[in-house]
């Protein structure tokens, strides 16, 4: 092995040190080091690290050994105030200009780039390629220049964004600044391009693992929806996003879930931004513990202590998927992702693709919504299914997915599948799904008995089998094509030329037995820490106190990781509380003696 150089040595000891004296942590994560040491020397680096990984400190760390000042493309408002909340509340020089800083106030921070006050400068890339936005960047020595949600630039990806484009351009301006991409998101595809949008010159290119294994992934069969996710829900500790693919849809769910007694609100494009404002801000306050919304929310939420995410609806792509589920557990500590899945969604989905305006975009939209759909229908690891997606191949399965936690039991499902398919042939392969289950179930409902449909053979013939049950068979035969759904006569179902072999008796057919619950016994998360939870509740509740007073995110005064870590290390002294995770020197300065005094009390108090 070579040795480092001087330069290296005094890099990665001045990285080693801001990491632990700012930032709290005793070791980088599997690759920030690398990054950082390339970036410090000058290289250009595109970087890939699933959320909750580290990214941030790839180009934080360098902001604070660099002479001059890091400027950070970031999407959203919301991102940048809670990402320089956090800075902040580290000790750290920051600040962010966007449209909803008052005049006198964004002056002020003018005069304070220009006297050299902030090491950190977050901006969005709408203003920061403004010609006098970049004319007052050529007076400021740039050391470093950081896109943050990179994939965002590319026509390849899930979220293209037009003002990203432009971003290109800072090469021509800044030729000599080194510049960094970083996403948690992309695609072999992706990643080309957004280097060359970039204008990367010869990049140092870091992908690490975009395993999340804190995050277990669950799948249900959509049957009763609602009642599932009232269920789910009210099984769940902590904080959680619901999303939906429509705003009526999170008008309804938030009131259901709010009848229920869930601290929850509805969030979507079609509320006043005040509204919006408020109802995100007592999200990350943890005022509230339920968002149901729409995708539009979350890409700016910087909150670590999400504890699950469901998908309602199907989402479009797995990128999108990824990065959605990606908002729970950015703490380290375990989360859950449930995907409730209907064929008849996908159907919807399809044809809403083949009719959006952008015809160029249509066939990269439904090779990526099929890849959704094949995780979806999946029966074997959900993990690997997801990483290798991403070019990340794996031949052990993860056992943190409902599929290894509770494997699919397999049966002869001849029988099934032609009762089915049998009783689709004779009503003429004009109806939906739920009404060929009422006819197997032997309903007697007004249009069935007009129709005559109570004298077919196939009425009655599954009435010992519930709804639900027949409901998951029949998506079953969609995934194996032997049924399809035709969306553009109301979602009725028809047979393929698959179907007349096995309705001939001329072969057999292995299923799945359907999945109509979680069993929580086996898929409930577990962390396998063995800490007090009753000091843990204490040091939240005092974390909460402290986060009011100081008007700032509870995940920004300590993460639930480093709350955790206190109620399994029980520290004593400063020296015993600098060492938990997360907590740097102006953190035990700013709150050390409160959490020692709590951590005390508890375990000096009686019995």
């Amino acid at each position: 092995m070579s040795k480092l150089s001087p330069i290296s040595n005094a890099i990665q000891t001045d990285a080693a040190t801001v990491l632990k004296s700012v930032f709290g942590f005793d070791q980088f994560r599997e690759g920030q080091k690398q990054v950082i040491e390339q970036v410090l020397s000058g290289r250009d680096a595109l970087v890939l690290m699933p959320t909750g990984g580290g990214k941030s400190l790839c180009y934080q760390v360098p902001a604070l050994i660099f002479p001059g000042i890091t400027v950070v493309v970031s999407p959203l408002i919301s991102l940048m105030k809670d990402q320089v909340d956090g800075l902040i509340a580290s000790g750290v020089a920051a600040t962010f200009i966007n449209s909803s800083i008052p005049r006198e106030q964004l002056l002020d921070i003018y005069r304070q780039l220009q006297d050299g006050h902030f090491k950190l400068l977050y901006v969005a890339p709408e203003r920061l390629m403004q010609l006098d936005f970049i004319d007052r960047l050529h007076s400021l020595n740039v050391s470093l220049i950081a896109v943050d949600e990179a994939h965002c630039v590319s026509h390849w990806g899930h979220d293209f964004r037009q003002d990203y484009r432009l971003l290109g351009q800072l090469k021509r301006h800044f030729p000599n600044t080194p510049m960094m991409g970083l996403t948690a998101t992309a695609d072999i595809a992706t990643r080309a391009d957004i280097s060359q949008q970039l204008a990367l010159q010869s990049p140092f290119v870091f992908r690490s693992s975009f395993d999340r294994p804190n995050i277990r992934y669950n799948l249900l069969a959509k049957y009763k929806a609602v009642d599932q996710l009232i269920q789910y829900v009210k099984d769940q500790d902590g904080s959680g996003i619901v999303y939906c693919n429509s705003r009526a849809k999170v008008d309804e769910l938030s009131v259901k879930l709010a009848k229920q007694g869930v601290r929850c609100a509805g969030y979507h494009a079609g509320l006043e931004p005040e509204i919006r404002e408020k109802i995100q801000r007592d999200f990350i306050q943890d005022n509230i513990d339920v968002i149901v919304a729409t995708v539009a929310f979350g890409m700016g939420i910087n909150k670590s202590n999400v504890r699950f995410v469901v998908h309602f609806d199907l989402p479009r792509s797995i990128e999108s998927y990824y990065q959605e589920t990606g908002r729970a557990g950015r703490d380290g500590m375990p989360a859950e992702a449930l995907l409730l899945f209907d064929e008849k969604d996908a159907a919807r989905i399809r044809q809403w693709i083949s009719m959006g305006e952008n015809t160029e975009r249509h066939d990269i939209e439904l090779q990526k919504f099929a890849a959704m759909e094949a995780f979806a229908e999946a029966q074997t690891c959900r993990r690997q299914v997801l990483l290798n997606y991403f070019s990340e191949y794996s031949a052990a399965h993860c056992g943190n997915c409902d599929i290894c936690v509770d494997p699919p039991k397999r049966f002869d499902g001849t029988q099934e599948a032609q009762k089915v398919l049998s009783c689709v042939y004779r009503l003429g392969q004009t109806v939906a799904s739920q009404y060929v289950i009422d006819v197997l179930r032997g309903k007697n409902h007004k249009r069935i008995v007009e129709q005559q449909h109570d004298k077919i053979s196939t009425h009655g013939i599954g009435k010992e089998k519930s709804d639900a049950y027949w409901h998951n068979i029949i998506n079953q035969l969609i995934h194996q094509g032997l049924l399809r759904i035709d969306i553009t006569q109301g979602a009725t179902l028809k047979l393929t030329e698959a179907a007349r072999p096995l309705l001939k008796s001329e072969r057999q057919i292995s299923l799945a037995v359907p999945r109509l619950a979680l069993d929580t016994k086996k898929t409930r998360k577990s962390d396998k820490r063995y800490y007090d939870r009753a000091l843990f509740a204490k040091l939240k509740h005092l974390r909460k106190t402290i986060a009011e007073q100081d008007e700032v995110p509870p995940f920004v005064v300590f993460s639930d990781a480093s709350l955790a870590d206190m109620a399994e290390q029980m520290p004593q002294s400063e020296q015993q509380f600098l060492a938990i995770s997360g907590v740097g020197s102006t953190k035990l300065e700013r709150y050390g003696e409160r959490f020692l005094a709590l951590i005390s009390n508890h375990l000096n108090a009686p019995g």
